[in-house]
C-alpha cells in the first residue's frame, strides 16, 4: 500500500486546539457566566419536573394528546409514561426530559433570529450555509470536545452540546420559511404602509409558522438523539443508564432504558406534530 508523500501536510488539528486555548484563555469570564446562564435555566426547568407529581404529568400529557392528536393517542400515550414509570425510571426520564426542554429552548433563541437573519440577507446565508452543511454532517460525538474544553463536565457542556447539535435544523427552516412567503402578500402589506418590523411580525411569520414549526420538531428529535452521547460528560437520564447498560453489557437495562428514549420520542414527536397542524394554513 503506497501512503501519501510526507511532503504534502497539514497540522489543521494543531491551530484548531491553539485557538480554542486562546477562546479559554481570553473569554473564561464570558465561558463562566455561560455555564451560569444555563445551569440556572436547567435546574430551574429539572426543579419543576422533578416536583411535578407523576399524575399531573400523566394528565396533562393526556389532555394534550386529546387536543392534538386523538383519544386513542392520548391513552397509549400514558399507558407508554405509566411503562417507563414501571421500569424504575421515572425520574431518569424527568432529567432527559429537562435536558430536552433546556436545549430547544437554548437552540430557538439562537436559531431563530440567525433564521430571520439569514432570510434577509443572502451574504449570511452564503456565509452560513457550509457552516450549517458542516454541522449536520459532522460525528455528534465531536461536538462534545468544544463543550469540555469551554465549560467543563458535567450537565452544562451537555446542553450545550446538545444546542450545537440540534440547532441547524430550525436556522435552515426559518429561513426557507420566511424566504417562501409569498411576495405578493408581502408587496399588498408594504403598500398600505406596513414597516419592515411589521411586515415580519404580522404577515412573514405567521405565514412561515408551518415550516418553522417543523424546524423546531427536527431540532427536538435531534437534540433528543443526542441524550446518550451527552451521558458520556456526565449528563444524568435514560442516557447514562444506555451508557452503563453497554459498559456492563447489561441487555435488560439496556433495553429498559432505550425503549424509555424511544417512547419519549415518540410521545414529543407526536405533540409537536399536533401543535405544527394547529398553526397550518388553510389552502
Amino acid at each position: 500500500m503506497r501512503e501519501f508523500p510526507d511532503f504534502i501536510s497539514t497540522d489543521l488539528g494543531s491551530y484548531v486546539a491553539r485557538f480554542f486555548d486562546w477562546l479559554v484563555d481570553y473569554f473564561a469570564v464570558a465561558f463562566d457566566s455561560l455555564s451560569s446562564a444555563l445551569l440556572s435555566v436547567l435546574l430551574l426547568i429539572e426543579g419543576f419536573l422533578l416536583w411535578l407529581p407523576w399524575w399531573v404529568l400523566l394528565i396533562a400529557v393526556f389532555v394534550l394528546a386529546l387536543k392534538l392528536v386523538s383519544p386513542r393517542s392520548a391513552i397509549v400515550f400514558v399507558l407508554m409514561l405509566v411503562l417507563v414509570g414501571s421500569f424504575g425510571y421515572w425520574v431518569h426520564m424527568m432529567y432527559t426530559l429537562s435536558l430536552v426542554i433546556a436545549s430547544v429552548l437554548v437552540s430557538l433563541l439562537v436559531g431563530l433570529p440567525v433564521g430571520i437573519l439569514m432570510a434577509y440577507s443572502n451574504t449570511m446565508e452564503t456565509i452560513l450555509t457550509p457552516i450549517l452543511d458542516g454541522m449536520q454532517t459532522m460525528p455528534s460525538l465531536v461536538y462534545l470536545i468544544p463543550a469540555m474544553l469551554m465549560l467543563g463536565m458535567g450537565i452544562v457542556p451537555g446542553v450545550f452540546a446538545t444546542m450545537l447539535f440540534a440547532v441547524p435544523p430550525v436556522i435552515r427552516l426559518t429561513s426557507l420559511a420566511i424566504r417562501t412567503v409569498s411576495e405578493d402578500m408581502v408587496e399588498a402589506a408594504a403598500s398600505f404602509g406596513s414597516s419592515p418590523w411589521q411586515l415580519l411580525v404580522k404577515v412573514q411569520i405567521p405565514q412561515a409558522l408551518p415550516t418553522i414549526m417543523a424546524g423546531i420538531n427536527q431540532t427536538t428529535m435531534m437534540a433528543l438523539s443526542m441524550v446518550v452521547i451527552a451521558s458520556m460528560i456526565g449528563v444524568k437520564g435514560l442516557g447514562m443508564e444506555v451508557l452503563i447498560a453497554i459498559n456492563r453489557l447489561d441487555v435488560a437495562r439496556g433495553v429498559e432504558a432505550g425503549l424509555g428514549i424511544v417512547i419519549l420520542a415518540v410521545i414529543i414527536d407526536r405533540l409537536s406534530q399536533g401543535i405544527a397542524r394547529r398553526f397550518k394554513v388553510p389552502d
